[in-house]
């Protein structure tokens, strides 16, 4: 029995309610590390291993108690790990949408150099909660760009369900300038780190993006209502272009004027054309070809 106490003793933090013994299983996320939000129940000293990370659910004081016993390592089975994971907290779901949502508005605005410092004062979050759900920079703005990529192929894909080919286009482009969507392709482009631009997760959203665009300009021309010299690349470009504010001039500003041009371009882009267009229709290959 005073073995036990000292094991018991020792396998707690010194004034941590509901701590557990090395070696308890179920109190962290898979391949995490580090300590719980502050203030919460059974919370750890930041930088302990066996810490629950961000989103996760740790193991109750009696599930220590029957981890120190031998009870729950005789007993539980896969299923009840499954049970001791848990689901990601509702905030932090929020704010793994708010780093990304922070990250994609820099992104467009100043370019894939954002820092992690930025990002994480605009999204109202410090930067331990940034790295906990992004091991680093590039991880993030690779996230940015695949969200607004298939936030954006959804809208190509919801606009081929209205009636109306041009006018299913027009409404398929004002919503891409909301997401900024042609900033952020824009950054596949082939200035781009090769590696990043093939990465799997963007190549397959580009992949998707790219066979909406096209299919609504296809029905579009084939309805007779697109001028046949215009392609996906010469969409996407101006969408690119106007998703981004001019230098010295706020995104604010920006944000006031984008779908008055945009409705101008548009309208160029009806048939029958007034005049022909200089060079030839402008692909989405050709836009990342250097």
């Amino acid at each position: 029995m005073l073995a036990m106490t000292e094991d018991m003793t020792n396998g707690r933090t010194d004034g941590v309610t509901g701590g557990t013994a090395d070696g308890v299983t179920g109190g962290t996320a898979d391949g995490m590390t580090g300590g719980r939000t502050d203030g919460a129940p059974g919370s750890v000293p930041d930088g302990t291993t066996g810490g629950v990370a961000e989103g996760t659910t740790g193991a109750t004081a009696d599930d220590a108690a029957r981890s120190r016993t031998g009870g729950a390592g005789a007993s539980c089975d896969a299923g009840c790990a499954g049970k001791k994971a848990g689901r990601p907290r509702a905030d932090a779901v929020r704010n793994r949408e708010r780093i990304i949502d922070a990250a994609r508005e820099m992104a467009a605005e100043h370019g894939a150099e954002v820092s992690i410092d930025e990002v994480a004062r605009r999204a109202g979050v410090g930067n331990a909660t940034v790295y906990r759900h992004f091991h680093d920079r590039p991880a993030l703005i690779r996230e940015a760009i695949r969200s607004v990529m298939d936030r954006t192929a959804e809208r190509a894909e919801e606009a081929l369900t209205l009636s109306g080919p041009f006018d299913a286009l027009c409404v398929f482009a004002h919503g891409a300038v909301e997401d900024r969507a042609g900033a952020m392709c824009g950054m596949l482009s082939a200035n781009a780190d090769e590696a990043e631009r093939e990465h799997p997760d963007l190549r397959a959203a580009r992949t998707r993006l790219e066979a909406g665009v096209e299919t609504l300009l296809d029905r579009a021309r084939e309805a007779g209502e697109l001028r046949p010299d215009v392609g996906a690349g010469d969409l996407m470009f101006v969408l690119s272009q106007l998703a981004r504010p001019l230098p010295g001039c706020t995104a604010a500003l920006n944000d006031r004027y984008v779908h008055r041009h945009l409705q101008l371009f548009l309208e160029g882009l009806r048939a029958p054309a007034r005049s022909p267009l200089p060079g030839s229709a402008a692909t989405l290959e050709a836009l990342r070809t250097p």
